[in-house]
């Protein structure tokens, strides 16, 4: 382990390098962020899932940088240009942008200006002219005459150049075909310095490229960019009217530096439709005077040259480079500031409030192809599915009464859910007006991403004889069951509740929505006689494979008994167990523990304080009292300190208890069902649905999500719209604005 490396992440995360170091060393050997943040907190400290993350992903930030130098240094090795000061200077660069600016000289390039003129024997007169020793203009003309080759016979050095790379071969020399001689012709040619104006102008392209690679000159520019650069964005001619959307952007100026993540990422996706031209721009006299007060050394002649070729390596070199290593720096950090928000929002969902086990009707809305009506049990097997027709004559409208009261009858529903798109409102009042009995409340969820569900392999797979839109239905009724178990089975981003989801980096967007995911996943504990494959490989030391292998087991054998038995599943190790077992539950198992986030790693410390209690472990985790007598102290070893057994004296209390919030049911005001019968300064309630830098998008039953921008979401002044607000919460609104062109509605919360 790289000593370095825990010293700099206790440096920039300011904890104890002892704590970073076992926390690594335990990531390396295969432990999860859950399991260390649960199971593991006496070694690492406490650290909570945060932390031992941003751990996990600096080690490897640093690794990556380590195995960028280990090639650098090949390269430049190979190259027979490694001198112990290069190495130094390689080995204490601590960034990849350093490393970078150190290889650049070295790093092999397609052919440019200044090749050809290192070509054409240029680059002695480049380094005389670079070493500014106060040539006057007539010395200067004098030297740069040394190189012109004035006059040639081409055919007669194309002869003698084919003779001599026929010698360096080892070969004799041939006839050369006419093709042949053309082309060495042309290579003669090439190597031509005509006068002296061609011979100070190579030498210029030669001295350009060494102040564009020169990395003391890039550092500086570097951070004038990113302190000074200014985002200009402006419309593509002739694209005012197919981009309207990004009107906003038409003529904007902004700091690049203070630019909100959301702002940036609009106009990158601009850009991308070719809707918008973006630069980035610094004052260009600013960023010369630098450079000129780096290599200028004099007012004669040759520093004179050295200014005109710094002029050129600015306009032709340094700035698009720099402009586009800036705008590849803050499409990143805007990529981790939506993503960060998308997680956050992602989370929300994930933990929203269960129904639970209860009966549910669901129904997909449609108007041309009709909508489709479920009835699940509580446990969210389909048992029935009919097609009702609401748009059509009043002969269908009927026939879809009677289905509908039919299938209440029969199944008893305890809730009936409507999916919020097409039709939705009007399924919803339909629902409203045929007098169904009073107790069964009919709310709409979100069905964002479960088209995405029911054309899936999972979804297949589970109904391989249903069409995808009983499908669909399904998925709409499972998550309000199970929010966590049902949105699983669709990739995270397609869920919907992100900021640009498509436009950030693909990789990382994954990498952190999995962390929520699995971070979920373990927090809520997984039934593992219930679990479908999709919750089980989110599970600490599974993954898909062995949660493949946990239902072929459960398949073979029946429902698991103890946790005990997940040790004969093939291909679930010691390891594999260790880290999962915690987070699986097993409904009604002999053991109570095993219900439980106790891990069985503890059992033996839980029988010993019921040991103790002189009562049984069922009668303790019943009995207040006897647990309220339980001295912590008593039980503290090597392996096991307070902070575990607090854990396991709290979840004795409450075994296995679903963290999430109670359920509540939430409906649209009535009468309002389109953005026509929006007026401002009308209160209305509703559902917040997406959560972003800049504000919360809220569904109010118009089919459109309005928005409460970050300035009218509370009184008082907020950085974050998560400080007051999160997604699924139930708001009180009032309209501010209706744009019925761009089908924006601006609402406010505040009182």
């Amino acid at each position: 382990m790289n000593e370095k490396h825990i010293q700099k992440i206790t440096a920039e995360l300011k904890i104890p390098s002892d704590k970073i170091k076992v926390t690594v060393e335990l990531l390396d050997d295969g432990a999860t962020v859950p399991f260390l943040s649960r199971y593991r907190k006496e070694v690492t400290g406490n650290l909570d899932e945060v932390q031992i993350t941003k751990i996990r992903d600096r080690i490897h930030q640093l690794r990556e940088i380590d195995k960028r130098r280990a090639t650098i240094l090949a390269s430049i090795r190979q190259q027979g240009k490694l001198t112990p000061e290069l190495k130094a200077k390689i080995d204490a660069a601590e960034s990849l942008t350093v490393l970078e600016d150190i290889y650049l000289p070295f790093k092999p390039k397609r052919r440019t200006r200044a090749t050809v003129a290192k070509e054409k024997g240029l680059e002695p007169l480049a380094q005389l002219i670079w070493d500014q020793h106060g040539m006057t203009a007539e010395e200067l003309e004098a030297e740069a005459k040394k190189f012109v080759t004035g006059k040639v016979d081409t055919a007669a050095a194309a002869e003698k150049l084919a003779k001599e790379k026929a010698k360096e071969a080892g070969e004799e020399p041939k006839k050369l075909t006419k093709k042949e001689l053309e082309h060495l012709e042309k290579e003669v040619q090439a190597k031509q310095v005509k006068d002296t104006d061609e011979a100070l102008a190579g030498a210029r392209d030669i001295i350009a490229e060494w102040v564009s690679e020169n990395s003391s000159a890039r550092g500086h520019l570097r951070k004038v960019y990113e302190e000074e650069a200014r985002l200009i964005s402006k419309v593509a001619k002739g694209k005012e009217k197919e981009g309207v959307k990004f009107r906003d952007y038409f003529n904007f100026d902004e700091q690049a530096r203070t630019m909100p993540s959301h702002r940036m990422l609009a106009v990158r996706r601009g850009e991308k439709e070719k809707i918008l031209t973006v630069k980035f721009q610094i004052t260009e006299e600013k960023a010369i005077a630098i450079l000129n007060s780096l290599f200028v050394e004099g007012k004669q002649a040759d520093s004179r040259q050295v200014e005109i070729a710094i002029d050129d390596s600015f306009k032709r070199l340094l700035a698009p480079s720099l402009e586009n290593e800036l705008k590849v720096a803050l499409k990143k950090e805007a990529d981790e500031a939506a993503i960060e928000v998308f997680a956050s929002n992602l989370r929300e969902l994930l933990m929203a409030a269960p129904l639970g086990e209860k009966r549910v009707m669901a129904v997909d809305p449609g108007a041309r192809t009709g909508s489709k009506v479920v009835c699940l049990d509580g446990q969210g097997n389909l048992k029935t599915f009919k097609a009702i027709y609401l748009f059509g004559n009043a002969k269908q409208k009927t026939k879809a009464e009677d289905i509908v009261k039919g299938l209440v009858q029969e199944y008893n529903p305890y809730i009936i859910v409507v999916g919020n798109g097409t039709a939705s409102r009007e399924t919803l009042q339909f629902l409203k007006e045929i007098r169904l009995p009073n107790e069964i409340p009919i709310m709409m969820v979100s069905e964002s991403g479960a088209s995405i569900y029911s054309a899936s392999d999972v979804a297949r797979e589970e109904f391989p004889d249903q069409d995808v839109t009983v499908r669909g239905a399904v998925s709409i009724g499972r998550r309000l069951m199970d929010p966590l178990a049902e949105l699983v089975k669709i990739e995270p981003k397609n869920i919907g509740v992100g900021q640009y989801q498509h436009d950030v980096d693909q990789n990382l967007l994954k990498k952190s929505l999995d962390d929520v995911v699995i971070s979920c996943v373990n927090q809520v504990g997984v039934e593992i006689n219930t679990a479908s494959k999709q919750l089980l490989m989110y599970v600490s030391g599974l993954g898909p494979a062995r949660a493949q292998q946990l239902i072929d087991y459960r398949n073979q054998h029946g429902p698991f008994q103890s946790r005990t038995q997940l040790e004969e599943v093939p291909g679930l190790g010691g390891k594999a167990f260790e880290q999962a077992a915690g987070f699986l539950r097993i409904r009604g198992a002999e053991n109570p523990l095993d219900t439980s986030a106790v891990h069985p790693e503890s059992y033996h410390i839980v029988d010993k304080m019921a040991k103790d209690a002189k009562c049984t472990i069922q009668e303790l985790m019943a009995d207040e009292v006897k647990r309220d007598k339980i001295d912590l102290h008593k039980y503290v070893s090597k392996a096991v300190g307070l902070p575990t057994l607090r854990d396991i004296k709290e979840e004795l209390a409450k075994p296995g208890r679903d963290p999430r919030d109670p359920f509540e049911v939430f409906t649209f005001k009535e009468g309002v069902e389109t953005i026509d019968d929006l007026r401002e300064g009308m209160k209305l309630t509703g559902v917040v649905t997406n959560i972003t830098a800049f504000g919360a998008f809220v569904d109010i039953g118009v089919h459109h999500d309005a928005l409460i921008h970050i300035s009218e979401l509370s009184d008082r002044y907020i950085r974050d719209p998560h400080e007051v607000v999160k997604l699924h919460q139930k708001v009180n609104v009032t309209v501010m604005q209706v744009d019925k062109e761009r089908m924006r509605i601006a609402l406010s919360a505040r009182q």
